[in-house]
C-alpha cells in the first residue's frame, strides 16, 4: 500500500461512549503488543476516565478507524496542549491488534501532524519512547521526528520509572518534509 492509499485507508476521530465494547476489546487482545510500553484502558471505568479526559481542553483522544469497516487501528493521543507563545504538546500512541504493521500507524500520525500544525495551531509536538519499544522509534523516524536527548526514568510505566528517548517534530520539519 502506498503512503497516499495508507492515508486514504484511515481516518481520526474522537472516541465515544458507544465505542466502550471494541475499544475494550481491541486493547485485552493487544495486551501483549502494549506491554511493557503502555497501559491503554482495559475496563470500564478506565474507559470511561479516558473519554472524561479527552473532553478537556488541554487534550485530543484520536482514534484511528479503518475507512473500509471503520475498525480501530490504533489510538494517538495529544496531551498537555499548550497555546500562547509556547504552542506545544505531548503525544502518546499505541496500534490495535490484528491491524498493527500494516501502515496504518503511520497513516493516521501523518494526518494527526496536519491536524496539530494546522487545526490546533501547534509549533511543536514531542513524544517520549522507551529506547526498546522498536516500531514505537520506526514510526517516529518514519513521520520525521528527530531525537532530542534521552530522559533516565522519564515516567512510570506498568509501576515501574522508565528510560525515555525525546523526539520531537516542529512545524518547519512538517513543512519541509510535505
Amino acid at each position: 500500500m502506498s503512503a497516499r492509499q495508507a492515508r486514504a485507508a484511515v481516518y481520526l476521530r474522537p472516541p465515544q461512549a458507544s465505542d466502550q465494547a471494541d475499544f475494550l476489546a481491541a486493547a485485552l487482545a493487544s495486551r501483549a503488543l502494549h506491554r511493557p510500553w503502555v497501559s491503554a484502558p482495559s475496563d470500564a471505568a478506565a474507559f470511561a476516565s479516558y473519554l472524561k479526559r479527552s473532553q478537556q481542553p488541554d487534550f485530543a483522544g484520536l482514534l484511528i478507524c479503518r475507512r473500509s469497516d471503520d475498525a480501530l487501528a490504533g489510538v494517538i493521543n495529544v496531551s498537555q496542549i499548550v497555546h500562547g507563545p509556547f504552542r506545544s504538546a505531548y503525544l502518546g500512541y499505541y496500534a490495535f491488534q490484528p491491524l498493527c504493521g500494516q501502515g496504518y500507524m503511520t497513516a493516521g500520525m501523518k494526518l494527526l501532524l496536519r491536524h496539530a500544525f494546522t487545526k490546533l495551531r501547534l509549533h511543536r509536538v514531542e513524544a517520549n519512547i522507551q529506547p526498546g519499544n522498536v516500531a514505537s522509534l520506526a514510526l517516529a523516524r518514519r513521520c520525521g521526528f528527530r531525537q532530542e536527548g534521552f530522559s533516565p526514568r522519564y515516567l512510570k510505566v506498568g509501576g515501574r520509572w522508565r528510560d525515555h528517548e525525546r523526539w520531537a517534530l516542529t512545524i518547519e520539519d512538517w513543512r519541509a518534509l510535505r
